[in-house]
Parts: structure tokens; sequence; C-alpha cells
């Protein structure tokens, strides 16, 4: 059982279309695979996983969007609800915490590229303030992989950046924000579907954190690794402290992963690595016989390990967004390589690789096509352009998470807001014109929220005293001391994130106020299928279990009464809406 409280409007929510709903949680009801029968008209789940945004850096000014000449265009429709975020731009310096040299800034499409701010476990708590929401410029602008703004009021493109967009003499840009003439295709989907302003990160801390607790809900079971398994036979490293993962138990050296670091698992992890103990969402859909994949763009290799002496190389490469992020031989900023075509794989940001019974250590395709989303010698691990051949075919798997190449991943220093626009929406329009489009969910999350400033404090529900927390001074994350048995390095929840879900059976126009977490997502696909808990039946210790046990729901973003919503067909380079197409299946 979840928690009666968080899960308790559920109950109301779903009595609404008892009669439709009920048959599809009878248990002898099976699809052609054979799995479970879902509890809801849910067949397939598509969870794009993007990179490291708070949501008032991309929902600031939501449903308002300037509108200067030569951007895309955003109209609200009559009647949108308006969202917890930044409030009217002029309203900005009546609101903010932060220094008046440090208001919240406009960023347009000329300036999409920017640089990577500093969103560490600790810093991201400094940032924080123990809630006060005032020191992002202080803790958080010590961007990385190209200049970053540091001092003054605007926003002012940098003259000697030599061509290098998103780069400024002015305030810092861990204070900046998109609107609708730049983010538009995700705006759009506000407009006609569903949208949280109240979901959080589970726990402070960059990308692998994010990533993990999307698949298990529980950055605790790790153990780090002198090198990956094709790399070198490993031995556990039995440190407390070993930069990555705060370790508890120093006979195994088993701990709680608190930064990056590559997966074990992985024949492209060149060095240090970790690996996790326990299970995640694949080992549960696996023991139902639901199909599910993890596609990732880059992941196939450009030199099969069967070509080099048993270990796969993974060198796919792109450049972004026309004009943005484009090759310059000539750049001779700090870091070059970033202006150049970026790899698109990205090691730490794969979860199921860190796991012995969901990886695939050396990248093999899958044996045929129809075995996609099944168990062969791919194990669920595939590239991205399988996602779409798997639509082309009509074996679209259950459940399919997505992770784009490094280009179109939204993460800075690499990746852009336009570039990521143009990844997301050819492949929500593939969707949206496939045959699985009117028994679909489609959820668009991210990892973290990169340092960006966001003005919402989450509650703390873990709290964690270890050195590197500082949310409420010096080794302390929250006002009260966690149990003895709780997992340390889990401070949480973190900055609050954009959360989108896209169904025919999405509310419309909707802002959802539950409130939720990375661990939602995988609760909903336990609950839809039937699935029970990571952690299984038994209650462990409090603060030792998968945050899924008290994930709160997105049950109340979807309205299965209603008639089914149509799709719409955006333009992948601008966001706006091209047509909507009826569904035709």
């Amino acid at each position: 059982m979840r928690h009666p409280v968080i899960f308790g409007c559920m109950v109301a929510a779903f009595t609404i279309a008892t009669a439709q709903i009920g048959a599809f949680a009878d248990d002898k009801d099976k699809d052609k695979d054979n799995a479970p029968a879902t509890k809801t008209p849910i067949k397939h789940v598509v969870v794009i996983f993007q990179e490291n945004a708070s949501f008032d850096h991309y929902f600031g000014t939501y449903p308002e969007a300037l509108n200067p000449a030569g951007e895309a265009k955003f109209i609200a429709a009559k009647g949108t609800p308006k969202a917890n975020n930044l409030l009217h731009p002029k309203d900005l310096e009546d609101q903010n915490p932060n220094s008046l040299l440090s208001l919240p800034i406009r960023l347009g499409p000329e300036n999409a590229f920017t640089c990577s701010e500093d969103h560490g476990y600790s810093d991201e708590q400094s940032a924080a303030d123990g809630g006060a929401m005032d020191m992002f410029q202080d803790t958080s602008h010590t961007g990385t992989g190209c200049q970053s703004a540091t001092q003054g009021p605007f926003a002012i493109p940098n003259p000697t950046d030599k061509g290098f967009p998103g780069t400024f003499l002015a305030a810092p840009t861990v204070m900046a924000y998109f609107d609708g003439n730049t983010v538009t295709a995700l705006w759009n989907y506000a407009q006609n579907f569903a949208m949280s302003d109240n979901s959080f990160d589970s726990v402070y801390g960059p990308s692998t954190n994010g990533a993990i607790n999307l698949v298990a809900g529980q950055t605790h079971g790790a153990i780090v690794e002198t090198a990956s398994i094709s790399h070198s036979n490993a031995t556990p490293v039995l440190v407390t402290t070993p930069g990555a993962v705060f370790v508890d138990n120093p006979v195994t050296g088993e701990g709680t992963l608190f930064g990056d670091i590559d997966p074990f698992f992985d024949d492209c992890s060149p060095g240090s690595t970790a690996k996790f103990l326990g299970k995640n969402i694949g080992d549960l859909l696996n023991e139902k016989n639901v199909t599910w994949g993890w596609f990732a763009g880059g992941f196939a290799p450009t030199v099969t390990a069967a070509e080099n002496g048993g270990i796969a190389v993974c060198g796919a490469s792109h450049a972004g967004h026309p004009g943005v992020a484009q090759p310059d031989a000539e750049f001779d900023g700090p870091n070059p390589s970033l202006h150049n075509p970026v790899t698109d794989y990205v090691q730490h940001h794969m979860p199921f690789q860190y796991y012995a019974s969901t990886s695939n250590p050396h990248h093999l395709p899958f044996s045929k096509v129809d075995k996609i989303g099944k168990t062969d010698q791919a194990n669920h691990q595939y590239d991205l352009n399988d996602l779409f051949t798997a639509i082309d075919a009509g074996v679209l798997p259950a459940v399919s998470f997505v992770k784009m190449a490094a280009y179109q991943d939204g993460h800075p220093g690499n990746s852009d807001p336009l570039s990521e626009q143009n990844g997301i929406v050819t492949l929500v329009n593939a969707l949206m014109q496939s045959k699985d489009w009117k028994d679909m969910a489609i959820i668009i999350s991210w990892d973290d929220s990169d340092g960006w400033y966001d003005h919402q404090f989450g509650p703390t529900v873990n709290p964690s005293s270890t050195q590197f927390d500082f949310l409420n001074g010096n080794s302390q994350c929250g006002k009260t001391a966690p149990a003895v048995t709780a997992f340390q390095a889990r401070c949480g929840f973190g900055p609050r994130l954009p959360y989108l879900v896209i169904s025919p059976w999405a509310k419309t126009n909707f802002i959802d106020h539950t409130q939720t977490d990375q661990s939602s997502t995988i609760g909903f696909i336990e609950d839809n299928w039937h699935l029970g808990l990571i952690d299984g039946p038994k209650n462990p210790p409090a603060g030792q279990a998968s945050f899924d046990r008290t994930a709160g729901s997105i049950e109340n973003m979807f309205d299965f009464s209603q008639s089914p919503s149509k799709p719409v067909i955006l333009d992948p380079n601008d966001g706006t809406v091209v047509k909507d197409k009826k569904d035709k299946n």
C-alpha cells in the first residue's frame, strides 16, 4: 500500500470512470504479449528524460511570453491557468530575494546556448539556503564549459566571445529563464495537455542521481569500482568519501550515490565507475513479462566489441541546432570541444547500465525487430534509432524510456533548448502518428535543475547529516536529524523541475499542483501494470526504502472519462502548431 494521504485522492479520480476502467483492471485481461492488464486505459508509457532545467528556467513566466519581432510567437489560449512561477517580469524586482544585481533575466533564441551552472549535491543545497532561495548568484553561477556571466544587472552579449553564443558580461546566467518564444514546443504541449508546477528532484545533485531515482527511486546501494567491467578486474574502493558515493559500509564499500560517475557494466565507461545492488523498475517489468526498453542516442557502437578485442566504442557525434553550438575550428575558449560536435553517448546518463540484471555492457543490438522490448542479447538497452524502428514496425514496448543524444538532451554546455526542442518534437510527432497513440502517455521530465534559479523551495522529506550537506548549515539537511537507520546523502526533495504529460487521456490546458518527484513516474508504472514496489512487500526502516513508496501520484493529470484528445503536431524547428492531425487508428 502507498501512503493513504498522498494517494487517497487517486481513488476519487478513478471512480469517475469506474465502468470504463474496470475493463482494464481485470487481471484475466492479457495483452498480445500475455502481459498483465493495465489499471487504466494507458497501454504504452514513453518517458522522455531530459537534462538540466528548473521549472522557472523553462516556465518562469508561463503563460506570458514577450513575443518580440523575429521570434516564434506564443499567445496563450483564453482561460489558461496561472502557474506558480516568477510572476510577471515587471514584478521581479519586488519579488526576487537575490541581489538586485541578480534579477531573473530573460534569454531569447539568440542566446539559447548557455554555460552549464554549478549543480553539485552540496552547492545546490547552499544555493537554496534553507528555503530562502537567495544564494544562487553566490553559489551556482560558476558555470563550466564556457565563459560565464558574473556581473551587472542586464544580459548583454559578450562582444569578445568569438561567435560563441550565450555568453554575457552581465548578470549571472544562473538567474536566467526562457519563455514561449524559445521553449515554444513545451509551452504548446502545456497548452494542449497537462503540466505540473509542483514536481521536484527526488534529491539534490547532478544527472546520475536523477537517472537512478527515475528507475529505482533509490540512490543507496552503490559501490565504487576502479574501472568498468570491460576494462579491468575491478575491486571495491573501500573508502568513506570516494567523491561520488558516501560509503556507509566499509566492509562491502556500499553507500549512497551523490555525484556523477560512470556505470560499471558498460564498455564505454573509461575511468572510475559504480555499480548498484538491488532492483530497478526494469526488474519488476521483467517479472511481470511487460515489454520495456531504454533508448539512448549514441548507444549503438561505432566500433563493436567483436571488432575491438571485446570492448565496444561509442563514438557517434552531432553538431547542434543550426546557428547554435556549431563547429568552429577557430574557437579558442576554455573548452573548445564543447563548440565542436559533441559525442552522442553520455555514460552517466544510463541508469540501467549500473545494474547487472538490466545492463548491456557490449552494446549488442536486438536480435530481431519483434524482440525489441523483450529479453534477448540487447537486454532492453537500445539505440534511440531503434525506438523509431519499433514505432514503424508496430512493436513499441509497453514502457519506453528515452535519452536523447547529448546535442539534443538540453544539457547546457553541449545542448540548448532549440536543439532539445527539435529532438523532442520529432519523436512526439512520430508517437502521435503511430497506431499506439490512442492508449499512450508521453511523460517529459528532467534529471536535475543544472543549478538554475527557481523561486519555489521544496519540502525536506529526507534529511541527512553528512559532510556534504549544507541546506541548513554545515553538515545539515533538514531541521530534524535523520533516523539512526536512515540512508545518508539523500537530502531531498531537491529543486523543482518541469513535468509534462502528453496523452489522449491527459487533461487539456491543465496545471496540476499535486506534489510529486522523480519517483512518481515509476510509481505510475508500478500501479498501472500491478507490479508492486521495488523494495517488495516488507516495510524497511524509515529512510531506507525506495521513494516509490511515498511518491505523489501523477494520475490527477489524466481524465479517463473525457473524449480522447487529438494529436497536436508541432514544427520541430520553432515549436509552433502545424496542424491537428486526427488519429487514423
